[in-house]
């Protein structure tokens, strides 16, 4: 009888753990949602009273242009691939908008800004997709290279810093009804189009099925070279936008302002479910991950702690909670 009920309790203990496996693999959002709840709460308790319709709304202002960079990292990620020059691109793109305020005017900067990081997606994909060269080593290329042009014209216009349009700044730092961030009049279509193109077109379909197998995607007459050169216009053009709200929110606009976004965008996608390795995700996930990381940052500095302890708490955190994830799931 005693063994009868050992390997009772045994089988019981691996249902238990084969059921979180399960709920972290097919619905991840759910466990992100407990964990973004109980950073809230600690929040609150590191500072009570912090919680507030003010800070919930400084927090989702703060969280979308990350969240509209993890997107990048998704959409990429979902092809086993990686994009770590958004940070230059989304910071050029605001320095260009900001460069042309003073001349032919903010709507000729952004389609220029547009423009430009459309060149650079598509550069990326040509590499990636046709050439067949790493996406880590193909992106942190093109972040070099466009940092560098950008440098270039800043020195053009003799300008080490130059005045964010009023139209940007209302766009990435006001609120209306007192909580609601004007940004997500930009965020929210954006998201919508991402999600419901990943579950719902054939593009979406083959992202996975890239990241999934790309040997089968390819037989079954795929091409990935094509959908490969789309998906890296794309992630420029997203990384555009979210430079414009960066610059926005802070009122800055320089040619390194959105570096210090590249490595928790990945985090952001990472946590919210979606694998390195490609194949498997979505972008609801990647939402809430962004929101973790922002109410992370913002405890940590509700606590106090210098920028260099916080930036080692802030990775600490980042590698725990991915290395969680994946020894729960059971990846590699």
């Amino acid at each position: 009888m005693s063994g009868v009920a050992s390997t009772s309790g045994a089988d019981r203990a691996e249902l238990s753990t084969g059921g979180v496996r399960d709920l972290f693999r097919d619905r991840p959002i759910i466990p992100l949602l407990v964990l973004l709840g109980i950073l809230v709460a600690l929040s609150q308790l590191a500072r009570p009273g912090i919680v507030t319709p003010e800070w919930i709304s400084v927090i989702l202002r703060a969280s979308v242009p990350l969240a509209i960079l993890a997107g990048c990292q998704t959409l990429t990620m979902l092809t086993g691939g990686i994009d770590l020059s958004v940070g230059a691109v989304a910071s050029m793109a605001g320095f260009v908008v900001a460069t042309f305020v003073s001349g032919p005017g903010t709507p000729v900067g952004i389609i220029a800004a547009l423009a430009l990081a459309a060149l650079a997606g598509l550069v990326t994909g040509v590499g990636v997709g046709v050439f067949r060269v790493h996406p880590l080593i193909m992106t942190l290329g093109m972040s070099l290279v466009v940092l560098g042009l950008a440098n270039v014209w800043q020195l053009q216009m003799v300008q080490t810093n130059s005045g964010v349009a009023p139209v940007l700044r209302w766009l990435g730092s006001e609120v209306v009804f007192g909580i609601v961030p004007v940004n997500f009049l930009v965020f929210v279509p954006l998201a919508a189009l991402i999600l419901l193109g990943l579950r719902r077109t054939g593009y979406g379909r083959l992202l996975y099925a890239i990241g999934d197998n790309p040997v089968a995607a390819r037989l079954s007459g795929a091409r990935s070279w094509q959908v490969l050169v789309v998906l890296y216009v794309i992630s420029a053009l997203m990384a555009a936008v979210a430079g414009f709200l960066i610059t926005g929110l802070t009122n800055v606009a320089s040619v390194s302002l959105a570096d210090s976004y590249v490595l928790p965008s990945v985090a952001a996608a990472v946590i919210g479910g979606t694998s390195i390795m490609g194949g498997r995700g979505g972008y609801a996930g990647t939402i809430v991950g962004a929101l973790i990381l922002t109410v992370v940052s913002s405890l940590l500095s509700s606590l106090g702690y210098p920028e260099a302890v916080r930036q080692v708490l802030f990775g600490a955190i980042i590698v725990a909670v991915a290395a969680a994830y994946t020894r729960v799931t059971g990846e590699t």
